[in-house]
């Protein structure tokens, strides 16, 4: 089994469950005792979050790399960056490293259209939903047509993502303003599936909240993590 170099703490609370995961997917594949090789980078998140809305990419991207490097000589034969958000560094990541890094958007894409699904919703931090290095990758690589929420929309998806998931907060309202925007994508745009494109939104949503495909990105990207690590 490889070992799997984690950069998380962006926020904790999905690095939790990324952890979780990665080792739940093992127990299922070998059973018994197994566990998952890892090793854990985890910021303070803070530190991220300030360089991410006063837009220093640069200066995010050297924490990154400081991070990768780290992990790699640690030991870790493959990288994930355990966050959607963050990928828009996935290139400026590797290129400093001479271990894969294990890109969430492309697992995801694999993943939509194995499903059928077209034209999906993309709920995620503003970041994500307003740049190209995430939607223009499903669109260029996987022939897919990511739908977001319009402006209002938007800013109410990126506020309950910092200001409560990544606090640990769940509120029941909170839930409910999200479903409410994916049914008026629904109606408004024809959407055909919904990816949860910031990995603190698996604490809030969830396929059994609706009748169409919905594609978990933490989840995705850490069972691809893991078939990598037992090839």
């Amino acid at each position: 089994m490889k070992t799997l170099g984690l950069i998380g703490g962006m926020s904790w609370e999905s690095t939790a469950i990324y952890y979780r995961l990665l080792n739940e997917i093992v127990r299922e594949r070998l059973g018994g005792l197994h566990s998952a090789k890892l090793l854990l980078w985890s910021f303070d998140f803070a530190e991220i979050a300030e360089r991410q809305h006063a837009g220093d990419w640069d200066g995010a991207g050297l924490l990154l790399v400081k991070a990768a490097r780290k992990l790699e000589a640690g030991g870790a034969e493959g990288l994930m960056i355990c966050t959607n958000t963050m990928h828009k560094l996935a290139d400026t990541v590797q290129a400093a490293i001479s271990i894969p890094l294990l890109h969430i958007a492309d697992a995801t894409g694999h993943a939509v259209v194995a499903a059928g699904v077209k034209r999906p919703a993309l709920l995620a931090t503003r970041f994500t939903m307003e740049q190209d290095f995430y939607k223009g990758r499903l669109a260029d690589k996987y022939g897919l047509q990511p739908v977001v929420p319009g402006r209002a929309g938007r800013d109410m998806v990126h506020r309950l993502i910092y200001d409560e998931l990544c606090q640990g907060v769940v509120k029941a309202d909170s839930k409910s303003a999200y479903v409410e925007e994916v049914g008026r994508l629904r109606r408004d745009e024809k959407i055909d599936g919904l990816i949860m494109g910031c990995t603190e939104i698996t604490m809030l949503i969830g396929q059994g909240d609706f009748d169409m495909p919905v594609f978990d990105t933490t989840r995705i990207h850490a069972e691809a993590a893991i078939e990598f690590a037992l090839s």
